[in-house]
């Protein structure tokens, strides 16, 4: 049967949200299946991200009493995005559709609906973007939209306020899963395939229930990721800053050498000790940004593998 979609949602200590999530989930594929617009062998598949709660024996019990359910488990802590990777390429030669989500019920599921519309217009990629964050706090709001606006700044093509609620085609899966390196940031990816996109705007509403798994500290760490996989701009703005001390330098020299000349000193060791921790905060800073690309490149020549999967609950096997 055509359009099969499964809708990939990544777990982690979702004990809390999970019943209600698979209740929605279940309302909205019942809804999308007698209209026709997926096929009736369409699934949700939920993918266990190393929880220590009761997160992965809930999604067992939802996948014995509703075959529409499936369970992927991985085997330890692998983070988001490579939870969302496991779930996403485990699916990719029986799915024509799939659409990726968090647990948590932020994501307004209603906005699925325009993106099977979308889908079934010719798009390969549909970005679910937030409209307004009225939920948020002005910390929280602030700082998000920061990510974005430094992502771009940094060279990175993103889509401005998208996380990972977007619809992929095969095609554009089948695509996404020619990228190897280990460390795969995929909002930043994904626009680089290339393939026709669109986008549906929904408000981004409060959390169910449980604690975000996001906090500043990962928001920042997920940036860093970003910029260092997809934009070499801060080792060009390193090089930029050091043409421009070096120039800097050259022009304090020959206005000392004109002081000392005319008989004027203008050097004190106020201005010394000010030059030293400027630069070497500077040199430090370079250090630590050629660094993380050193690292970066250090882990991808390992070839290590994402994840391994523990166990897969799924009626075709």
């Amino acid at each position: 049967m055509g359009n099969r979609l499964y809708i990939v949602v990544p777990c982690y200590n979702e004990e809390e949200v999970l019943p209600e999530t698979a209740k929605r989930l279940r309302a909205k594929m019942d809804t999308l299946i007698a209209s026709g617009r997926i096929g009736a062998d369409s699934r949700v598949l939920f993918v266990n991200d190393g929880s220590t709660d009761n997160t992965w024996p809930l999604i067992d019990a939802l996948h014995r009493a509703d075959k529409l359910f499936s369970g992927l488990n991985l085997s330890r802590n692998r983070g988001h995005q490579n939870a969302l990777l496991a779930g996403l390429l485990a699916i990719r030669d029986k799915a024509d559709i799939t659409i990726s989500m968090d647990a948590d019920l932020q994501d307004d599921i209603d906005a699925i609906d325009g993106m099977v519309e979308k889908y079934l217009d010719g798009c390969d990629v549909v970005y679910g973007v937030r409209s307004e964050r009225a939920t948020d706090t002005r910390f929280k709001r602030l700082t998000a939209e920061g990510y974005y606006k430094l992502m771009a700044r940094m060279g990175v093509e993103v889509v401005f306020n998208h996380a990972d609620y977007r619809l992929l085609s095969r095609r554009a899966l089948l695509a996404l899963s020619e990228y190897e390196e280990s460390s795969l940031y995929l909002r930043g990816v994904i626009p680089l395939i290339g393939y026709r996109s669109d986008v549906v705007s929904y408000a981004r509403g409060a959390r169910y229930a449980g604690k975000s798994k996001y906090p500043f500290k990962k928001m920042l760490a997920l940036a860093v990721d970003g910029i260092t996989s997809l934009s070499i701009k801060p080792i060009r703005m390193i090089f930029g800053a050091g043409v421009f001390l070096l120039l800097l330098t050259l022009i304090l020299l020959a206005v000392f050498l004109a002081g000392h000349f005319t008989g004027r000193t203008m050097l004190n060791w106020k201005i010394v000790t000010l030059a030293i921790f400027f630069v070497g905060g500077l040199l430090l800073l370079a250090l630590g940004v050629i660094g993380e690309y050193v690292g970066k490149t250090y882990m991808e020549t390992k070839r290590r593998p994402r994840y391994f999967i523990e166990t897969i609950l799924d009626d075709e096997k």
